[in-house]
């Protein structure tokens, strides 16, 4: 079995080293950092007039990407969704506003969505070797058993005592379909609240934010590649005070039997979703732009021309291998 991990639809420029401070376009400064954290580099661009100043934004974004770690990352056991997980089958947890907020926004996407988002893919994440694994093949009976496990309908939420609880046991929530997203927004949040006024911060290269412009520029400028050509951009956007998030399936897959599995799960069938390279949605947050790509790069190109939010914008790239994709390698929905 081969397995392989790469992104061919990249942003471009995105390298960053920690610390760098440098005299940018209209004696703007320009400076970098960035911090590991839920399993994923988050990095900060930020321009300003004051260094002492921008060094102090910096550092508390980054800082707050550690605290939501702390919070969100389902590879720490003492995270608070960890807790939830362990204990919310057995009695209603009482979880934090902040988490209880985020778990109503994702049922909230799951209902939207007609089920394509769903926070409860934990089960089958685990069963096609996705979670803390490159993948592997499960067979239809442990596919047909953890999908039992499976829907937003089973999670429980008082907002009247503030808790979670699952209908069922085996239930597993698992953040990967928003937590850099949310991360990106807080982050964001934290830069304005410094006095920042022109950054892009970046969840793992797929989740990013973008606030105002570069200097002498009108956005921050993000190039798509071809996926079956990397020497050519399809598509090229400017992102300003908006955010923009990408699901595709070169992130993680595996390959068995000639086949290509991706670890992009369809929760209504158990198995990887089909008939798209790659999907990206911009839309004013980043939390709302990463949860819209799951359900596009499920459902399609059709559905998501009726259904995505107004305002929003999609960049779908179909794979026309097999038999249900255009012959653009990539086109916009909005």
């Amino acid at each position: 079995m081969a397995v392989k991990s790469f992104r061919s639809i990249r942003l471009l420029a995105l390298a960053l080293i920690a610390g760098r401070v440098y005299l940018a376009a209209a004696d703007k400064l320009r400076m970098e950092k960035a911090v590991d954290a839920m399993a994923s580099v988050y990095s900060v661009i930020v321009y300003g007039d004051d260094e002492t100043r921008m060094e102090e934004a910096l550092d508390a974004a980054l800082v707050e990407a550690r605290r939501l770690d702390r919070m969100l990352s389902n590879y720490r056991f003492d995270s608070e969704w960890s807790g939830v997980n362990r204990y919310a089958a057995e009695a209603p947890v009482k979880v934090s506003s902040e988490l209880f907020r985020l778990l109503s926004a994702c049922l909230e996407y799951s209902s939207q969505s007609e089920g394509a988002f769903e926070i409860s893919v934990g089960p089958l994440m685990k069963t096609w070797g996705f979670y803390r694994g490159t993948g592997n093949l499960p067979s239809t009976a442990e596919v047909k058993l953890s999908l039992e496990k499976v829907g937003y309908r089973y999670i429980l939420l008082d907002a009247a005592n503030q808790t979670v609880r699952f209908a069922k046991k085996g239930v597993e929530l698992d953040p990967g379909g928003i937590g850099k997203g949310y991360a990106v927004d807080r982050m964001a949040e934290i830069l304005r609240n410094k006095g920042v006024e022109t950054a892009l911060i970046s969840g793992g290269g797929s989740s990013i934010y973008a606030m105002g412009a570069p200097p002498g520029e009108t956005g921050w400028n993000v190039k798509f590649r071809d996926p079956r050509d990397e020497t050519k951009t399809t598509i090229e956007v400017f992102l300003k005070n908006e955010s923009m998030s990408t699901s595709g399936s070169y992130e993680k897959f595996f390959m068995a039997g000639g086949k290509m599995y991706s670890h992009i799960m369809d929760p209504r069938t158990g198995f990887p979703a089909g008939g798209m390279i790659a999907v990206s949605v911009i839309a004013p947050r980043a939390l709302d732009s990463e949860a819209w790509t799951k359900p596009v790069f499920i459902q399609g190109r059709k559905w998501a021309a009726q259904h995505i939010p107004k305002g929003f914008r999609a960049i779908v790239c179909e794979d026309n291998t097999s038999g249900t994709g255009s012959d653009q390698p990539c086109v916009w929905l909005q």
